[in-house]
């Protein structure tokens, strides 16, 4: 009580003289002095004067159009914002990027250069000679975040040499890794400075002006709408003869065992003009070969046009489900695999990654249908037994996905199939192991990504199910399957033997500067040795033989990862069709297409 009393007694004390001097301001204005109010008056009309030719709030919204002021002639002015972009420009200072991970973040990187290329900064491929670093990173598997970790303890070590001798040089991450593991980048032994996830790279200038200034920075907010369609990539393919583009971003399906609707968000399709017009770039620069990416990228659905939003209900594969409603409306992956591939009759269209559900007929079809679509189809299956892909909710059993792949055989003869599996998944028996061996011998895959399975933070499995599959049991299982897909991709290109493959040229073999190498239109590699051959079948002119090229290879050999062969001449994609009197599909393409092998632990 006793504290209560002298509080009481505080607060009336204090509360007197300000009662006071608000009472002082409200008696009668006819009293004060006439000099007083005058000068009274002035003061406030300046007050506001100031305040008028003061900023803004337009003056602190970066990107809003700075004010016009006149100068003593009359002459409009450009104002200059509080956040002045000069303070974003690169002033030539050098970039080095390492990629790491799948295509789409060989497609980031391209998009960061572009934007940071518009700001003033250069690329450079000698990493001694950067100025930032940035890492564009993936977050699908344990190891790949390791590896980074790894390489973030070097760079480190770099930039602290480099502090006695020249200006620091700043590390960034990008990509699924920013997004997923913010927080500890920041604060692991300050080993970053600027951190920007997935749909932040417009955001990149800044982020590197604020790490100039002595600060780490990050930006990992996700985004609905950004597709980065008005981005024009920067492409360094190797001699410029292919190319990655992106149509679209995100994933909607949510497997249980997958980090990228989490690090990467909801799906969005770019416009299908913005898509055509690069292509239409691409070819006129010479580029051969396009692939189109996405993390769903047979989902694709523009709906940016009006008149394309109708009520047409998405078409999936026989016996495929989702775990979302069933989209509606805008222009689906059959509309623009139809519009890119008529750009450019002597450029290959490839795509990747689909998911097996976005395979109806007309898809198929269209494949089959023209010659410069690649007849190879990557349909990952995860696993052979019908209950772990119901654990793993991928929407199909195993029934399903054979009838799919029967399907896709009929429609496409000599398809070469690709595909991904997870061994050691949550809760996988060895009966449920047994059931994926056999499942690869009957489809007989050319090319396989095999993994052990890694919990993945955020994802499903994670917070559901429990990862009981000891580790050494799943090396095992992985190690099997890698040897039983070996086996039938050897099989599979054995059967090439004697055939002859148009090729795209890509450049002299890794092992010997006196071979060259190439992809058929399955996309398996042809070695062969480095000599001039004949302009044109049965002509007698020959001419050497340059990356970017076409030219048709006799298959002399082969194993379960690559063919070796013999060149016979130049050739071009619509000459090849016409040369042999057939439509795409049939027994030519048999031979063109039924290849290859490479299998990834």
């Amino acid at each position: 009580m006793e504290h209560l009393k002298a509080l009481r007694l505080l607060f009336n004390k204090l509360w007197i003289p300000l009662r006071y001097i608000q009472s002082r301001h409200c008696f009668n204005s006819a009293k004060v002095n006439p000099k007083t109010r005058e000068r009274r008056t002035t003061t406030v009309e300046e007050f506001k004067s100031q305040i008028s030719s003061g900023p803004s709030f337009q003056d602190f919204i970066k990107g809003a159009p700075s004010k016009k002021t006149s100068d003593l002639d009359g002459h409009l002015l450009d104002g200059h914002s509080y956040l002045s972009e000069d303070l974003e420009l690169g002033n030539s200072r050098k970039v080095y990027f390492e990629t790491y991970g799948c295509q789409m973040n060989v497609s980031d990187t391209e998009i960061a250069s572009s934007i940071l290329q518009g700001k003033g900064y250069q690329r450079t491929v000698d990493l001694n000679q950067a100025d930032v670093v940035l890492l564009v990173t993936c977050s699908v598997r344990e190891k790949a975040e390791q590896t980074i970790w790894n390489r973030l303890q070097q760079l480190t070590a770099m930039k602290k040499r480099r502090l006695k001798t020249q200006a620091p040089m700043k590390i960034g991450i990008l990509g699924c890794m920013a997004e997923r593991l913010k927080t500890e980048l920041l604060e692991r032994e300050k080993l970053v400075d600027v951190i920007a996830g997935p749909d932040a790279y417009r955001d990149l200038p800044r982020l590197l002006a604020v790490a100039d200034g002595g600060h780490q920075a990050s930006n990992v907010l996700l985004s609905l709408e950004e597709t980065y369609a008005d981005v024009m990539p920067v492409h360094r393919t190797t001699q410029g003869y292919s190319a990655f583009v992106s149509i679209m971003r995100g994933c909607d399906n949510m497997c249980s065992y997958c980090i990228v609707p989490f690090t990467r968000g909801r799906e969005r399709s770019r416009p299908i003009s913005s898509i055509l017009e690069e292509v239409r770039i691409l070819s006129d620069q010479g580029v051969k070969e396009v692939t189109l990416l996405g993390q769903n990228v047979n989902s694709y659905r523009d709906t940016s046009e009006e008149q394309s939003c109708g009520a047409n209900v998405t078409q999936l594969s026989q016996g495929f489900k989702t775990i979302y409603r069933t989209k509606q409306g805008g222009l689906r992956f059959s509309d623009l695999l139809d519009r890119v591939s008529r750009i450019d009759p002597e450029m290959r269209i490839r795509f990747t990654s689909p998911h097996p559900k976005d395979f109806p007929d007309e898809v198929l079809q269209l494949i089959a249908e023209r010659g410069n679509i690649c007849k190879q189809i990557h349909i990952p299956a995860q696993s052979g037994s019908s209950k772990v892909l119901k654990t793993m909710r991928r929407g199909y059993t195993r029934e399903a996905y054979l009838n799919l792949v029967d399907n896709i055989k009929r429609i496409i003869p000599g398809v070469s199939l690709s595909s991904d599996f997870i061994s050691g998944f949550c809760g996988e028996t060895e009966e449920d192991h047994q059931q994926t061996l056999s499942l690869i011998r009957k489809v007989g895959y050319n090319v396989g990504f095999l993994f052990a399975y890694s919990v993945r933070k955020k994802t499903h499995a994670y917070h559901r199910l429990e990862d009981d599959v000891p580790p050494e049991v799943k090396k095992r299982r992985l190690e099997e399957c890698i040897s039983v897909f070996r086996e039938e991709a050897a099989k599979v290109n054995a059967a090439l033997i004697g055939s002859t493959q148009l090729v795209l040229v890509e450049g002299e073999s890794k092992r010997s500067t006196q071979d060259l190498c190439g992809r058929t239109d399955g996309n398996m590699k042809v070695i062969f040795p480095k000599e001039d051959v004949a302009v044109q079948p049965s002509e007698l002119n020959s001419a050497p033989i340059s990356a970017g090229e076409y030219v048709l290879v006799k298959i002399l050999s082969a194993t379960s990862q690559s063919l070796r062969g013999r060149a016979l001449s130049h050739s071009t994609l619509g000459s090849t069709m016409k040369h042999s009197g057939t439509l795409p599909g049939s027994q030519l393409y048999e031979e063109l297409s039924s290849d290859k092998t490479m299998t990834k632990t």
